[in-house]
């Protein structure tokens, strides 16, 4: 009876050779380490700030700004606060970044499909396309896109004119402006309603037939429903909730329409154009990736060129396509901030005009990181949700 405590107090393991103990010193050792550092940097730079009477604080926000903005999709003038001039440049960025992820997405799908196209002409021009543009530096495009091609386009007078209310020339591109009215919410309201009843038809379907019950045709009256909804809506608005004014030229300007400033006609362009070369890649990778005796069983079937992508192909790339996809949504997002070279009033540019005046600097980048990190998470988190969504279609 005596020896077994003996015998596992000889057993027993000391703290310097235990793998856990070790394992969880050394997390505990980094952890220290990180801290002191962040400490050390933290510390110099207040240290720093105080030698140069730099204060560190956000009450700047509240007070006038003093400086004009180019272009803003709100009210805004040189009496506004730091506080609305900020804002002014963070709706820009989002704006100039939702229009090019939409645009550089359309594009993208159309090269990646047009590498893999049986044509010879058309699969040359599209990896000819992707190598120039993936192996050239975006800051050179935009600089090359604003003063080569936009700064040499001909006068209002002899604006080039695409269409009936497509017009180039040095002051912008010309199109058609929406003009909303009273019942646009209606209408609004409907397609809302239809997205949503789409929605919540496709999961309650969905769960109705993992439990072998039957789903009564609901996605099919859901889809119906999309189309027929936004027309009654559309009714019910009045008959013209959203139109569209077309530009006059004049004798020295345009009148009506929506006005594209050359600053922000060269990001958007230099940014859909520079993206657009990768998620082809992307696209292409996806489509590759898809067994070949998918593509067999579908021509075996009789489908078509067209309903083997939509219907067999496409589905099943998506799981493979919408990671790296966000990737670049991402880089898109962050490459805005380039909008610099080009002078056009984005988050990054309007956030450099208020360190040099306000004499801010840390504090006006620690919002501007900030900004830039929360946009880059809420697209994350998005496109995180549709990958899911797709996973599970997959199974």
């Amino acid at each position: 009876m005596t020896s077994t405590p003996r015998a596992r107090s000889q057993t027993t393991v000391p703290l310097w050779r235990d793998v856990r103990f070790l394992e969880i010193a050394a997390q505990v050792v980094v952890v220290v380490v990180i801290g002191l550092v962040v400490w050390f940097m933290v510390s110099n730079m207040i240290s720093a700030m105080n030698q140069r009477n730099l204060g560190f604080g956000f009450s700047f926000l509240g007070r006038q700004a003093g400086f004009e903005i180019s272009e803003s999709p709100i009210a805004y003038s040189s009496r506004d606060t730091y506080g609305t001039a900020f804002l002014v440049g963070l709706l820009n960025t989002l704006f100039v970044s939702f229009l090019g992820i939409i645009l550089a997405t359309l594009l993208g799908l159309i090269v990646g499909v047009a590498r893999l196209s049986p044509n010879w002409l058309v699969a040359r021009i599209a990896a000819g396309y992707v190598e120039i543009i993936r192996n050239t530096p975006l800051l050179v495009q935009l600089v090359l896109i604003y003063f080569a091609v936009l700064l040499q386009l001909p006068s209002v007078s002899d604006s080039i004119t695409i269409g009936e209310g497509f017009f180039l020339n040095q002051r912008g591109v010309y199109v058609p402006g929406p003009q909303v009215s009273g019942g646009f919410g209606i209408f609004i309201a409907s397609i809302v309603i239809g997205i949503i009843g789409l929605i919540v038809a496709n999961v309650v379907a969905g769960r109705r037939e993992d439990a072998g019950k039957p789903s009564y045709r609901m996605r099919t009256i859901a889809t119906a429903a999309l189309f027929v909804l936004p027309v009654l809506g559309w009714f019910a608005a009045g008959g013209q909730p959203l139109t569209f004014d077309l530009p006059v030229k004049e004798r020295f300007n345009f009148a009506g329409g929506l006005r594209l400033s050359p600053e922000f006609s060269a990001l958007l362009f230099g940014l859909v154009l520079y993206t657009a070369a990768f998620i082809g890649e992307v696209v292409r990778g996806g489509i590759q990736a898809v067994r070949r005796g998918q593509l067999e069983a579908a021509r075996a079937l009789g489908f078509t060129e067209g309903q083997t992508l939509r219907l067999v192909i496409f589905p099943q790339a998506l799981r493979i396509i919408v990671p790296p996809l966000t990737s670049q949504y991402l880089n898109l997002a962050k490459n805005s901030s380039l909008a610099i070279a080009v002078g056009y009033p984005d988050l990054f540019k309007v956030g450099q005009t208020m360190a040099n005046q306000t004499g801010q600097p840390v504090p006006v980048l620690i919002m501007i990181m900030g900004t830039y990190l929360a946009i880059s998470l809420f697209t994350s988190l998005l496109m995180n949700i549709y990958n899911r969504r797709v996973q599970v279609l997959e199974r």
